[in-house]
């Protein structure tokens, strides 16, 4: 089939001239209530006659408004689009006295909040199949959802899943440096603090940049968190880093019995995630097509038009089928 998508050429013309009008016309925003009372912000957007409804579980850090132009070419070529703030950042709510602590308990807490979003907000509104659209931290979290509820999506998309990530230490050194993190914070009576090495929110240039080839999208990400401050989100804790240990050790002794049909997109520039882990965990799905997108840094969903064209084509062909 043949989709149309935006172009990285003079993005932010078209943001001012189709993207943002189209937000402020047709996106519904809203926010519930989470475990723990952390409030949780979300928005939606239904095209007439939508092929499906696609619930969308992003990356760490990030927020609905960094999906702008996703959501904008999901609904022009005919998909209902569902999208929700995880916890911890974006426009939902925090848990930690610092707001640019990445940080949860517990990537259960994540998956309570998807399945809560989906069964209040989605599925009233639900056209067509249910379809999930992961990228990385999102792609741990969607995993651990369809464990838990198998029957929940007809179909998953995971682009650069968060099954391993760099540096790649032995199971025993992380979990030392674990350990040593947890008694410092401890012993300082805060309930978190930055894992070794990490800090508040940089803005790094774009040549420095692991995420994408797309200096056009790159500045654009960097502009609306310049502009967005309460959605600038750091470094990782220590916390937050045993809960995604832990997740994503469930998620590869656990991994044959993932059995909705999915498809993997595994970015071989990929800097973030430790592709060698991803694509073992990958290969023990038992309904899953692997796809390795050549040359693609960590945010296929944001590269470079040449390169994202050509995964959204596979993605949109999937879940369209």
């Amino acid at each position: 089939m043949s989709w149309t998508f935006t172009s990285e050429q003079d993005l932010a013309s078209t943001f001012a001239t189709e993207i943002n009008p189209f937000w402020q016309t047709s996106v519904t925003l809203g926010e519930f209530v989470g475990k723990d009372n952390i409030d949780v912000h979300y928005a939606w957007c239904i095209p007439e006659t939508p092929k499906s409804t696609v619930v969308i579980s992003s990356g760490r850090i990030e927020s609905y408004l960094k999906y702008k132009e996703l959501i904008f070419d999901l609904y022009q070529n005919g998909f209902a689009v569902f999208i929700l703030d995880h916890r911890g950042q974006g426009l939902s709510g925090r848990m930690t006295h610092d707001p640019q602590h990445g940080y949860v308990a517990d990537f259960a807490d994540y998956v309570d909040d998807l399945i809560t979003f989906v069964n209040d907000i989605v599925k009233p509104r639900q056209q067509g199949e249910l379809q999930l659209l992961c990228h990385s931290m999102g792609g741990a979290i969607g995993a651990l959802t369809l464990l838990r509820d198998p029957s929940l999506f007809d179909k998953a998309v995971l682009a650069s899943p968060m099954f391993g990530i760099k540096p790649a230490l032995p199971n025993w050194l992380a979990n030392s440096l674990i350990k040593v993190g947890l008694s410092i914070n401890k012993m300082k009576k805060r309930e978190s603090g930055y894992f070794f090495g990490q800090t508040p929110y940089i803005a790094f240039p774009y040549a420095l940049n692991k995420l994408t080839h797309s200096k056009n999208r790159y500045s654009l990400f960097r502009q609306l968190y310049d502009e967005e401050r309460q959605i600038q989100l750091g470094g990782v804790t220590t916390e937050w880093l045993r809960a995604a240990q832990a997740a994503m050790n469930t998620i590869e002794l656990n991994a044959a019995a993932i059995t909705t049909r999915s498809l993997i997109l595994s970015a071989d520039g990929d800097s973030i995630i430790e592709n060698k882990r991803q694509r073992r965990v990958a290969a023990k799905f038992p309904n899953a097509q692997v796809e390795i997108i050549p040359v693609a840094y960590h945010e296929v969903l944001t590269e470079s038009d040449d390169i994202r064209d050509a995964a959204l084509s596979t993605v949109f062909d999937f879940l369209s089928a």
